[in-house]
């Protein structure tokens, strides 16, 4: 079956928005259900279930996050790149395996990071303190803004902030299929390293709330959207070494 043409830049704009709110709805009726907590990845998800029920929930969860949160912060790269491809009849296939490259690579951390809750899990079982004291979210906020000051932080956000750029070093058209779904696992790279701490303190810190997700995804999408975006990594970083602090103090 042919793929459907999407010539109109204005089209896919509005399926991308669609699809981001479709992404949002579906979290916010998961959080109204049983499994609320281990969609979102809150407290809650710590309370005993079977190992694959955990992990479909979990991950699923951490699939629809990726997509409210950081479709949106790379909707100019994929609009982009339908410009580019103006004319070919095989741009919608090409566009989806751009944005399924991206979403695979987040969800391999997805995965990557289920793997290391349940170990934390099953070392907390013989060690309590590891998630009963103060400790540990404050070096999760401690270890978030630091990075928001590494060199490797900028690296990746620079790339993210120029998607013209990403694309013209990228794009050959030589072996199109394989260079699409590339491309979108390069971008899924960098915006992973660029906000994988951000990401990790939303869970990791029993922030799972859509109130949470919606103020972590506006600013990772300021940061990368922006003119003045690249400015703000600084003060989020200075806030979350404060809140570190204040974990410790309060």
């Amino acid at each position: 079956m042919a793929w459907p043409r999407v010539q109109d830049r204005r089209i896919l704009a509005t399926l991308l928005t669609a699809l981001v709110a479709l992404a949002w709805w579906a979290l916010w009726l998961g959080e109204q259900s049983p499994w609320g907590h281990h969609l979102l990845h809150g407290a809650a998800a710590n309370q005993p279930a079977s190992p694959l029920t955990f992990a479909v929930v979990f991950v699923c969860g951490w699939l629809l996050m990726t997509v409210a949160m950081m479709l949106p912060a790379s909707s100019p790269l994929i609009l982009l790149f339908h410009r580019m491809l103006h004319g070919r009849g095989d741009a919608s296939a090409l566009i989806a395996l751009l944005i399924g490259g991206y979403l695979a690579v987040w969800l391999f951390f997805g995965v990557l990071i289920f793997a290391l809750t349940r170990a934390a899990q099953a070392a907390a079982a013989s060690v309590p303190w590891l998630i009963q004291n103060r400790w540990t979210p404050a070096a999760i906020l401690l270890t978030a803004g630091v990075y928001q000051f590494t060199p490797l932080k900028y690296a990746c956000l620079d790339k993210c902030r120029s998607p013209m750029t990403f694309l013209v070093q990228r794009w050959r058209a030589k072996r199109p299929t394989r260079e699409a779904f590339r491309l979108g696992v390069d971008h899924g790279l960098y915006c992973v390293g660029c906000c994988w701490s951000l990401m990790l303190v939303m869970f990791a810190m029993s922030a799972g709330s859509l109130v949470s997700m919606l103020a972590l995804g506006v600013a990772m999408a300021a940061e990368k959207n922006l003119p003045w975006g690249r400015r703000l990594s600084a003060p989020v970083g200075v806030l979350l070494i404060a809140a570190a602090a204040a974990f410790l103090i309060t």
